[in-house]
């Protein structure tokens, strides 16, 4: 098969030829995109999973048995897909609320009228490791046992103060 030819404005004719450098800078452009994938994965991994960059608390709370855990989350963790890259499995969660406590920010704040809704789920003891990873126990947060408005209780991250 020939390629269809072309006319030149002094009437001659020649060969279509595809443009020049097309392929390459698709080529540029895709490795782009995965280089910032690959960095935003990085991330991800740096923060949630892995063994650099983080040292827990040696005496953190909760690790005494090997029941599972009800952890009462009011922020972040509320949202499926949050959950699912931070514990790694999806996590069935109920309505529940805390009170006593007002949200502010990034944070829980004591105020005996106020309360705060959110969501319960039980997780397992590496779980609550990786959701102590996530909200950097002993660095920014604390772990609370605290009473819910059911009259349960439940572990509830708490930013610490800034010194």
């Amino acid at each position: 098969m020939t390629e269809p030819l072309a006319t030149l404005d002094n009437g001659a004719s020649r060969r279509r030829t595809p443009p020049r450098g097309c392929a390459f800078r698709l080529l540029v452009a895709l490795s782009g995109v995965l280089a910032v994938a690959a960095l935003v994965l990085l991330g991800f991994w740096l923060l949630l999973l892995s063994p650099y960059g983080y040292t827990p608390p040696a005496d953190a709370p909760g690790f005494d048995d090997a029941r599972a855990k009800p952890v009462f989350v009011y922020g972040t963790l509320r949202r499926p897909t949050v959950r699912f890259l931070v514990i790694g499995r999806a996590v069935d969660t109920r309505e529940a609320a805390l009170p006593g406590f007002r949200k502010e920010r990034l944070n829980i704040v004591a105020d005996p009228q106020a309360l705060i809704e959110g969501e319960l789920m039980e997780v397992e003891i590496d779980e609550l490791r990786r959701l102590d990873r996530y909200e950097r126990l002993g660095v920014r947060y604390e772990r609370l046992w605290l009473p819910l408005a059911d009259g349960s209780h439940a572990w509830v991250y708490r930013r610490l103060a800034l010194p």
